[in-house]
This record gives structure tokens, C-alpha cells and sequence, in this order.
């Protein structure tokens, strides 16, 4: 089962994790310097859901958003 909401449509997204170090100017140091970018993955708040589609009830994975707005009637 994908790693997607069945209602929105909402998915993984890939993104990027930095490392500073170093102290800020505005604090008194010489600034923040990257050491180092890793690839990192943002995932969504899925939940298994059993709810009725079409007459049958199902387990659907739904995002938390789509259950907090209404958009799925849980059973």
C-alpha cells in the first residue's frame, strides 16, 4: 500500500536536511557555515480509515487533514 491519501491525493515529498554550525552574526560570531546537505524524505499523517464506499466498507489510508475537515466518515 502506497504512501498516499486517497482523498487528496497528498504524498511523500523529498526535501533536503542541512547541518550548520557556528554562531549567528546578530549573536557576535562570524556566521552560520553549511557542512553538510543529505536528502531526506517529508511524509504525510496517513491513517487507516474503514469507511463506506460505494455500499462496501473498505480500510482506505487517509491523510489527518482530510479526517479533521470531514471529508471521510469513519465507521
Amino acid at each position: 500500500m502506497s504512501r498516499v491519501c486517497a482523498i487528496c491525493g497528498k504524498r511523500t515529498v523529498a526535501g533536503r536536511s542541512i547541518k550548520r554550525r557556528g554562531m549567528a552574526k546578530k549573536k557576535g560570531g562570524v556566521g552560520r557555515k553549511i557542512t553538510g546537505i543529505t536528502k531526506r524524505v517529508f511524509l504525510p499523517n496517513l491513517q487507516r480509515v474503514k469507511t463506506k464506499i460505494k455500499g462496501t466498507v473498505k480500510r482506505i489510508m487517509v491523510c489527518a487533514k482530510c479526517i479533521k475537515a470531514g471529508k471521510v466518515k469513519r465507521i
